[in-house]
């Protein structure tokens, strides 16, 4: 198989994309890039796929286009526990997303709401983000954690070595092996680099995602792909579905 990057994360107009899925296509091949579709799939998203009908009515869809079929789950939404096995085998992968976190007493703090509990604060809040993520890791059966660093709007601007010490990046990084999941150099949202490291030095796979919504955005993952070149990742390391296969049951072609 020639070697190609993949964009793993790419949204079109089934969720909340601004292109069709042959725009997507258009897209990617202009810029070299092999493309899937990772559309919204959770009741908790607005502009997105909230049914399981609607699941099997986008597969077949995506099935009749030269494109991985790729879905991104909220893990606190339970969208992703209804979709029956036999659909689950038609996604080529599929991308798990922490866009909230359920704290202990069952609180839920979304990651693009700037409305927090009383007396949160950000350590308070880091360390639960990091207990949810393990949660998760154990839980949830997907190929992708998308973008590992995207947390409440709250707190985004407080300095990395405050929230992402060295203990809860070894936890985010332990989980993910443990589990077979990829760490996702996200463009939209780019993981600081020190994060991504110890990622591979723990042996995770990476894969690249534009987590595109404009046509600017899709297929674009030029700098997530040069940070891992720069920190020694094969090319044919880089998860591809084709390659790797998935937890989906999908064997790809070279597996």
């Amino acid at each position: 198989m020639k070697w190609q990057p993949v964009d793993c994360h790419a949204h079109s107009t089934f969720s909340d994309g601004a292109l069709t899925i042959d725009q997507v296509v258009e897209r990617a091949a202009l810029l070299g890039v092999q493309p899937s579709v990772a559309d919204h799939i959770s009741r908790d998203v607005a502009r997105t796929i909230d049914t399981v009908e609607e699941v099997g009515y986008y597969l077949e869809e995506l099935e009749h286009h030269p494109v991985l079929r790729g879905g991104e789950f909220c893990f606190h939404d339970h969208l992703w526990r209804e979709i029956p096995p036999e659909m689950v085998k038609r996604f080529t992968h599929r991308v798990g997303s922490i866009h909230a976190v359920r704290l202990g007493d069952g609180t839920i703090v979304r990651a693009f709401s700037r409305r927090v509990p009383d007396g949160l604060d950000a350590n308070a809040y880091m360390d639960a983000h990091l207990d949810y993520l393990e949660t998760f890791a154990r839980e949830m059966p997907v190929d992708i954690l998308a973008h590992p660093t995207l947390i409440a709007m709250t707190f985004r601007e407080h300095p990395v070595d405050e929230l992402w010490t060295e203990q809860r990046e070894t936890r985010l990084v332990n989980a993910l092996h443990a589990a077979g999941i990829c760490f996702e150099i996200s463009n939209r949202y780019p993981p600081h680099e020190r994060l991504v490291k110890r990622a591979v030095d723990r042996g995770v796979r990476i894969s690249l995602g534009s987590d595109g919504h404009t046509r600017e955005q899709v297929a674009d993952i030029k700098k997530p792909l040069a940070v891992a070149r720069s920190l020694g990742v094969r090319d044919e390391e880089l998860y591809d579905p084709r390659r790797h296969g998935s937890k989906t049951g999908w064997k790809g072609d070279g597996a």
